[in-house]
C-alpha cells in the first residue's frame, strides 16, 4: 500500500511538472520555427538570474491560480464544473498501467516501475479511460450554454469518437503478434524478437500515429480549438483554473499518446544491446531502460511539437474524411494482413525478420497509393437535386 501511495505521488507531481516544462518547451520551439524570441526573462524569484526562462512555467501557474474563478451566470454550475475536472482525472488515471521502466532490482524482491502492476487489461484500460475525453468536451460545451461553446463541443466529440475506430484498429494488431493486453508484455516481446512493431506493422503505426495525434487535438488536427471559427470551442466560457485544467489534460494527452507510441510500436525501454534481455538486471541497466524510455518519448513529443507549427489546420470535412475515407480502410488492412502473418507464418518475425520487415512495408505501400488514387474518386461530390433544378 504505501509503495503504490509513494509511486502515485511520484507519477502525478512527475507529469504535472512535464506539462509545465513542456508548455515552456513548445513555445520555444514556436519561437525558433517562427523566427522570433520565446520566454526567456522569467527565472529565479526576486533576483536578476532568467535561467533562459526556466522561471516561466511556475510564473504562469502563479498567475492561473490567482486568476478570480469566475463562473458566468447563465451556465449550468454542476457539470460547468465536472467537466474539466473529469477530463483531467481520467486523463492522469492512465498512467496507472503506463510503465515508466522495466524493474529495480532490490534485496526483497524486484521493484516494477508502474503504479498498478500486473494489470492483465492494460490497453483496455488506457482507452476506456481515454474515451472519458469525449463527456468532458461534451459536457463543457453543453453546460456552457453558448451557441459557439456547444458547436465547438459537438464537433470535437465527433472528431474524438471518429478517430476511435483506427487508433482501436491500430492496437489489434499489436494485440495479436504480442498475444497479450498488458503494456510490458509488449515491450518483451518486442526486445525477444529483436524486431520493433513499427518494422513489423508499418502501415498500423502510420494509422495509430495518425489516429493519436487527431485524439490528441494537436495540429493539423486542433478542430476543437479553432479560433478563428469558434471564438475558443467548447472552453470558450472557462477561465482560470478551470481552463489550466484543459490545457493539462491536453499536453497529457499527448504525452500519454507518446508513450503508446514508443511502448507498442518502437520497442519501449529496449535499444540492441544496451538495455539487456530478461529481468535479471542489474540497477545501472534499470536506470539506462528509464533514459531508454524517456529519451524515445521526449523524441516523439518533440515531433509532436514541430509538427504543429510547421502544418496548416485542417478543414471540418477534410478531417472526418481523412478518419473514415482513409485511416479506417488502411487500419483493416493492417489487421487483415497481420492476422494473416500470425496465422500462416507464426515464427516469421523472429526466424526471418528482413523479410517480414521488406513485404510488410512493401505491402504498406501499396496500400498508401492505392489510397492515393482511390480518394480523390471518392470523394467527388454529385450535384444535389436543388443544384440541379437551379442550374
Amino acid at each position: 500500500m504505501l509503495e503504490a501511495l509513494i509511486k502515485i505521488v511520484v507519477v502525478i507531481g512527475a507529469i504535472m511538472t512535464a506539462v509545465a516544462y513542456f508548455v515552456l518547451l513548445e513555445r520555444k520551439i514556436a519561437a525558433w520555427v517562427q523566427d522570433r524570441k520565446g520566454p526567456n526573462r522569467v527565472g529565479l524569484p526576486l533576483t536578476k538570474v532568467r535561467l533562459f526562462g526556466l522561471g516561466q512555467p511556475l510564473a504562469d501557474g502563479v498567475k492561473m491560480m490567482l486568476k478570480e474563478e469566475y463562473i458566468p451566470g447563465h451556465v449550468d454550475k454542476a457539470l460547468y464544473v465536472l467537466a474539466p475536472i473529469s477530463i483531467l482525472a481520467a486523463a492522469l488515471a492512465t498512467f496507472a498501467v503506463i510503465p515508466f521502466g522495466s524493474v529495480w532490482p532490490t534485496d526483497g524482491g524486484p521493484i516494477e516501475f508502474v503504479v498498478a502492476p500486473g494489470f492483465d487489461a492494460g490497453l483496455i484500460y488506457v482507452f476506456a479511460l481515454s474515451g472519458i475525453a469525449v463527456y468532458g468536451v461534451i459536457l463543457g460545451g453543453w453546460a456552457s450554454n453558448n451557441k459557439y461553446s456547444f458547436l465547438g463541443g459537438l464537433r470535437s466529440s465527433a472528431q474524438l469518437i471518429a478517430y476511435e475506430i483506427p487508433l482501436s484498429l491500430g492496437i489489434l494488431g499489436i494485440v495479436l503478434t504480442a498475444g497479450s493486453l498488458k503494456l510490458d508484455a509488449v515491450i518483451t516481446q518486442q526486445a525477444e524478437t529483436g524486431m520493433w512493431n513499427a518494422f513489423v506493422q508499418p502501415l498500423g503505426f502510420i494509422v495509430f500515429l495518425v489516429a493519436a495525434t487527431a485524439e490528441a487535438g494537436r495540429m493539423p488536427f486542433d478542430l476543437p480549438e479553432a479560433e478563428q471559427e469558434l471564438i475558443g470551442g467548447f472552453h470558450t466560457e472557462y477561465s482560470g483554473m478551470k481552463l489550466t485544467m484543459y490545457a493539462a489534460a491536453e499536453f497529457m494527452h499527448m504525452i500519454t499518446a507518446s508513450f503508446l507510441i514508443v511502448i507498442l510500436f518502437l520497442g519501449g525501454w529496449h535499444f540492441w544491446g544496451l538495455t539487456g534481455s530478461g529481468d535479471q538486471i542489474t540497477w545501472v541497466t534499470a536506470l539506462i531502460r528509464v533514459g531508454v524510455l524517456c529519451g524515445k518519448i521526449f523524441l516523439v513529443i518533440l515531433g509532436f511539437m514541430l509538427v504543429r507549427w510547421t502544418l496548416p489546420r485542417f478543414r471540418f470535412d477534410q478531417l472526418m474524411a481523412l478518419a473514415w475515407k482513409v485511416m479506417l480502410p488502411l487500419g483493416m488492412v493492417n489487421l487483415v494482413l497481420v492476422a494473416a502473418m500470425v496465422e500462416y507464418f507464426p515464427g516469421a518475425i523472429v526466424d526471418r525478420p528482413l523479410i517480414v520487415f521488406l513485404g510488410m512495408s512493401g505491402l504498406t505501400l501499396v496500400s498508401l497509393v492505392s489510397m492515393a488514387i482511390l480518394a480523390p474518386l471518392g470523394s467527388k461530390q454529385q450535384p444535389s437535386t436543388l443544384d440541379a433544378e437551379m442550374t
